[in-house]
């Protein structure tokens, strides 16, 4: 199939940043209704209804089975509105969110700025979303017929104060447990005031522990069944910080870890017109660091404990690094704003 993404891009980079994000939102949703989707994108429905995608036998992760190795990255569909959208695409597994309890607007606009000169993109948006309620409603929509691995990444509020966070968390915990297959824990939000507080060991081992308590209370509602749970770390930790992480991990037995969150850091993009608007900064500038931090716990975690590569997978080689530094999955965000469709395609065909 030919890639028809570079004439797409044409058009939504010419939009406002957020505004094409919500076009183009709009534009799969709708294209998935025709059963276009997967014809355009010749992405062989990896997550659909249709055949399984050939490319790949599949991976078992978590005790559970992907259907490839990369998935969407939360952030992306915030609302649980494009699921199967996301499954035509190729992704054998899509994280949406990160929901809150109650729905809340976001941080005020412009929020969303691309820096093309370095394939990356600067976002506040602030954990806009419907809230869980409304998300779950999205679900019973925009998942029929999908057959990848459905991740709910959760937090907290922002006019919820850190010393109540865990109630946010478990409340989260609780409402979307049914449909999740996995729950992700996000600590790491850098457009949040005071989240990242919470990736203190201290802090983080008793949400851990509270959320795996909350766990086993609510499986008897749901028949039994087992949803891991992951937590998402920042990329901006030091050595230290990432080693008293991976011992509170390894001693909690979390399900996974997902390295990483966008990056506060502006080295890599300094001089750039762009490089002072508030927020985490995606993309190609981080692709080493969230590799680095990637290698870095993946040493000092106890090895039956999968770690979820993102941040930077621009490539089909920027995946297989993560890969070789230990990673049993990759997601994907900003590489597929820049690279499109095909970028999915080529990492899925990866071993």
């Amino acid at each position: 199939m030919p890639d028809l993404y570079p004439l797409a891009r044409l058009f939504l980079f010419a939009l406002d940043a957020e505004k094409a994000h919500h076009v183009t939102l709009s534009m799969m949703r709708a294209a998935d209704a025709t059963g276009l989707l997967g014809c355009l994108t010749g992405s062989g429905a990896t997550g659909s209804s249709a055949a399984p995608d050939p490319l790949h036998s599949g991976v078992e992760v978590m005790g559970l089975r992907f259907p490839n190795r990369v998935g969407l990255a939360a952030g992306l569909d915030k609302t649980g509105s494009a699921v199967h959208a996301f499954g035509e695409i190729g992704f054998g597994h899509v994280e949406i969110g990160t929901v809150t309890p109650r729905p809340q607007p976001g941080n005020p606009k412009p929020r969303l700025f691309r820096l093309k000169e370095h394939q990356a993109i600067i976002n506040r948006m602030g954990f806009n979303n419907p809230g869980v309620e409304g998300m779950l409603v999205n679900l019973s929509y925009s998942r029929k017929d999908f057959r990848g691995i459905l991740g709910i990444n959760i937090g907290k509020n922002f006019d919820t104060p850190n010393e109540e966070a865990t109630r946010d968390y478990l409340l989260g915990l609780e409402e979307v447990y049914g449909a999740a297959d996995y729950i992700t824990a996000n600590l790491s939000s850098p457009n949040t005031k005071g989240l990242r507080d919470l990736q203190n060991a201290e802090t983080c081992r008793e949400l851990i522990l509270k959320l795996q308590e909350k766990r086993e209370e609510v499986k008897p509602d749901h028949g039994g069944k087992h949803v891991p749970l992951v937590i998402k770390i920042a990329p901006d930790l030091s050595d230290e910080a990432i080693g008293a992480l991976a011992k509170v991990f390894s001693e909690t037995r979390i399900d996974g870890v997902i390295t990483t969150n966008t990056t506060i850091s502006r080295d890599a993009v300094a001089g750039h017109p762009l490089a002072n608007e508030a927020g985490g900064l995606s993309g190609a500038p981080l692709t080493k660091t969230s590799t680095a931090v990637l290698a870095r716990l993946r040493s000092e975690l106890d090895p039956a404990i999968p770690v979820i590569g993102s941040g930077g997978v621009m490539s089909a080689a920027d995946a297989q690094a993560k890969l070789d530094a230990g990673a049993a999955l990759v997601q994907v965000y900003t590489g597929l704003v820049y690279r499109g469709p095909r970028l999915v395609r080529e990492i899925a065909a990866l071993a």
